[in-house]
């Protein structure tokens, strides 16, 4: 027929969805359901001919939240047929996960109860009668989900797609998109003004990127980068076997393979170690597949003839190879990017689209609309990656490798990243290298872990990648995982002791450069700064506050430190020159690009006269050395010049001063409760300063310690960490915060008429602290019982040294509705769920350690 759209394009749309798969179908549906009169679908062939079409997604617990979503919406909004019994587009099935590790899926059996997915561990026996198929021989058991399902991706995106137009979406196919026009604003700001096809030109203020495979090139023709690769993605059909009609479906992780019920046959397929990347997209690339290397793909059907031994003797009726697109962290890419504003992403979803569509849709349809999500998507969210790393192709490539490989592994808690190491360095990295440092990754930063006494330990790439190999990057046989595995084993049970009992008992040392650290200056600084923190932070220069960030729901998009400085003059790094007033901030490296984009997007859209600065070559590599407990007085005392008693230098305060010569920012500050000063330090100044204060300590023990150690001492202190304890959809007066927000005065911030609708309201769910005295490690999704119910799970754990006892965080409710008053929080008996087995719980109103809040305020 003719290859001419489907329809003419209009001349303007309220939105512009590109990509006519899972997620581009799913986000139109949404978006017309919640109101929007005038949205575009463009696909550039017919709906699910790029990789939608083939895709064989399977079942897993990447997002248990929002599983049941997505179940909801194929049965009950689109009426997919889901449990008919000859549906068009989808069946009530089961599934297992084969566990030859059981205690990792007891886990996610356990999470499963807080949000009501039905599963069940049986014992190999159990599952024998289920499936008389599977050999058992080398199971200790499996994870039995009755509701779990499959779907038919062409008949269900032809659903979604009617049922769109149906509420007043325009779906055009056969309409490729040629160019992104993107114009600034009168205060420079890039945005999305048009979108131009092969037929017209539509004029629109949103474009949603759903291109799969092809999103990076569509990124590009607005100038945004798309961090995702494609991959050779592969399954098997097999013939018919008698007898496997309604079985389970099937996942054995310790094989990388997964085994999906089609009619009377088997679809066998998984995660191999040795991918092939495709390395030439082709935009004319429609309804169509590659030929399969068998060399590569053979290891899956070993894997499932172990499982399934009847498949030796079955023949394959058809072979599936098809692209897919794969991200850095196995983590779809959703959200507005950060370069320009009314381009939003729904990609990179690594096998899933059809499986986390419809809650994802839901979600990035309510982010279009309404500017956030409306449950939490950091982990998807597109600001998740340092923009250094989104067109950093080798480090995308790496990772997303490593990522595809491990898909199926069980994944120990502190497991480590070997791929894309060292990407983001710091200027203590090799003195610290060379006193036994072992490094975590965090978005391509390399920070300190925890300390070995066996000396250096550095992460070479030449162990994680064999080089280019015909077909790709190919892992090599050492990448096991095992090293950094049994390191964590050391570290729990002696160095973690050390340097956390070191820090409380005489000193020690944090190199935290690694932290994002902005300057909010200009006329307008103090407007910005009232309206963006929830504490009152225009105080006189050399203060210092802890606050956090909302949004308009009063959620809490961060917690960070905020310093009000004076001008340099002459400017330097440490004091740049501006005129109006200036702020220091000192936020989570990890979540620098997540706090850089809120922000920029609240000046943005205020139109406010001020900048937000992150000077790549000045700011960002400083250096923040903490220098924890009472004899950091001491120890400091001799490298700075200044008075540090608690008269000259108190609590939450900062000042400029001289340390071994060079200028630095000291701040009285403590991460872990314990008296102390961050040091601020240029680059160039980094390594003679942190010299001078460990020759100093050394009379008085000074120890280096890592981020294992601030996790667990932070945790002692109930000190949060953001997103574990605190996410975009807890608000302050939940997470025990309330004392962060300026509501006794008449100050408006953003997120306020949310905060005291909800004081107002009453609180229905609240952060608690755990201690038990069974000495037993927890890691988080620990299910929290009260009285013989579950109300809630547990969002962060770990081993308090200096009180001797596991500690875990976790939000509750009340089962019946009620609100959560610290009565409630006292009343009950409570018990933490770790791997099916429950542990009586004392729930604490007041941190364990320190309650009164005196050591690090120096009194001791």
């Amino acid at each position: 027929g003719s290859r001419g759209p489907s329809r003419p394009p209009p001349p303007s749309a309220e939105v512009v969805v590109v990509g006519g798969g899972s997620l581009g179908c799913q986000t139109t549906y949404h978006l017309a359901k919640q109101g929007v009169t005038s949205v575009v679908l463009l696909e550039r062939d017919r709906l699910t001919s790029g990789t939608t079409w083939h895709t064989a997604d399977h079942p897993t617990p990447r997002w248990i939240q929002g599983l049941p979503w997505c179940r909801s919406c194929l049965i009950w909004e689109i009426n997919t047929s889901w449990g008919a019994p000859s549906p068009p587009a989808a069946s009530d099935e089961q599934s297992f996960c084969c566990l030859l590790e059981l205690p990792v899926f007891l886990s996610r059996w356990q999470l499963g109860k807080v949000y009501g997915v039905e599963s069940h561990v049986l014992t190999p026996s159990q599952t024998k009668d289920l499936y008389p198929l599977m050999n058992v021989d080398d199971l200790y058991g499996t994870l039995y989900v009755p509701k779990d399902g499959t779907m038919d991706p062409a008949g269900t995106c032809s659903t979604l797609a009617r049922a769109a137009a149906a509420r007043g979406a325009m779906i055009i196919e056969n309409c490729p998109v040629t160019g992104i026009q993107v114009r600034a604003d009168d205060f420079g700001v890039k945005r999305v003004y048009a979108v131009e096809t092969a037929h017209g030109t539509i004029q629109t203020p949103c474009v949603v990127n759903c291109a799969g495979v092809w999103a990076p090139a569509l990124g590009r023709l607005a100038g945004v980068h798309v961090p995702l690769v494609g991959m050779h993605h592969a399954y098997v059909v097999t013939e018919r076997i008698e007898g496997i009609q309604n079985m389970p479906n099937v996942r054995d992780h310790d094989a990388s393979v997964y085994l999906r019920l089609q009619g009377d046959a088997l679809s066998v397929g998984g995660y191999e170690s040795n991918p092939i990347f495709w390395e030439e997209v082709s935009e004319k690339f429609a309804f169509g597949l590659f030929d399969l290397d068998w060399d590569v793909f053979m290891q899956h059907i070993e894997g499932a003839v172990k499982r399934v031994p009847v498949l030796e003797k079955t023949g394959i009726k058809s072979t599936v190879c098809g692209p897919e697109s794969f991200t850095a962290d196995h983590k779809p890419l959703m959200g507005e990017a950060p370069e320009v504003r009314g381009f939003f992403l729904g990609c990179g979803f690594n096998s899933a689209g059809m499986m986390l569509g419809g809650g994802c849709g839901r979600e990035l349809a309510h982010w279009i609309i309404h500017g956030r999500p409306e449950k939490d998507m950091y982990g998807y969210d597109i600001r998740r990656f340092h923009h250094s790393l989104t067109d950093n192709n080798r480090w995308i490539r790496e990772r997303s490798h490593e990522s595809y490989a491990k898909n199926y592994s069980v994944v120990f808690p502190h497991d480590e990243p070997l791929a894309g190491r060292n990407a983001r360095k710091d200027p203590l990295h090799e003195e610290l290298l060379r006193q036994g440092c072992v490094f975590q990754e965090r978005h391509g930063w390399e920070r300190p872990g925890w300390f070995s006494p066996g000396g250096a330990a550095p992460v070479s790439t030449a162990r994680v990648l064999g080089g280019v190999q015909p077909g790709g990057y190919r892992l090599c046989p050492a990448h096991t995982g095992h090293v950094l595995r049994l390191q964590g084993v050391r570290y729990a049970a002696s160095k973690g002791m050390n340097e956390c009992l070191t820090c409380r008992n005489a000193l020690a040392l944090f190199d935290m450069s690694y932290f994002g650290k902005f300057y909010l200056v200009g006329p307008e600084a103090t407007k910005a700064a009232n309206w963006l923190f929830t504490a009152d932070v225009s105080k006189a220069p050399g203060s210092t506050v802890y606050t956090c960030m909302l949004n308009k729901q009063g959620g809490v998009e961060s917690d960070l430190t905020v310093s009000r400085i004076s001008p340099g003059d002459p400017a330097s790094p440490l004091a740049p020159a501006f005129e109006g007033d200036g702020y220091y901030l000192a936020i989570g490296g990890a979540v620098a690009q997540h706090n850089w984009s809120h922000i920029t997007t609240v000046l943005q859209d205020m139109k406010l006269q001020c900048k937000l600065l992150e000077q790549a070559g000045e700011l960002r590599p400083f250096t923040t050395a903490a220098l924890l407990f009472p004899h950091s007085r001491l120890v400091l005392q001799e490298v700075l010049d200044t008075d540090l008693s608690n008269e000259a230098f108190p609590f939450s305060t900062h000042k400029l001063a001289t340390a071994a010569g060079c200028t630095v920012r000291a701040m009285r500050l403590s991460f872990v409760g314990e008296m102390g000063w961050e040091l601020h330090v240029p680059k160039a100044d980094c390594v003679k300063v942190y010299q001078a204060v460990m020759e100093a300590g050394a009379r008085h023990g000074i120890t280096n310690a890592g981020y294992r150690a601030i996790d667990s001492l932070s945790i002692e202190k109930g000190y949060r960490h953001w997103h574990a304890d605190l996410r975009p959809d807890d608000t302050p007066l939940e997470a025990g915060l309330a004392f962060t927000c300026k509501l006794k005065s008449s100050i408006p911030f953003l997120g306020r008429e949310a905060v005291e609708a909800q004081k107002a309201k009453g609180i229905f769910r609240r952060l608690v602290c755990f201690t038990t005295e069974e000495k037993v490690p927890m890691f988080g999704l620990e299910a929290v019982w009260r009285d013989g119910e579950v109300v809630g799970h547990i969002r962060r754990a770990d081993f308090g040294f200096a009180i001797d006892k596991t500690i875990a965080y976790g939000y509750i409710r009340d089962p019946a509705g009620g609100p959560v008053s610290l009565d409630f929080v006292k009343s009950g008996s409570y018990q933490l769920e770790r791997m099916g087995v429950s542990y009586p719980a004392r729930a604490h109103t007041k941190s364990p350690f320190d309650p009164d809040n005196k050591r690090v305020k120096g009194f001791y």
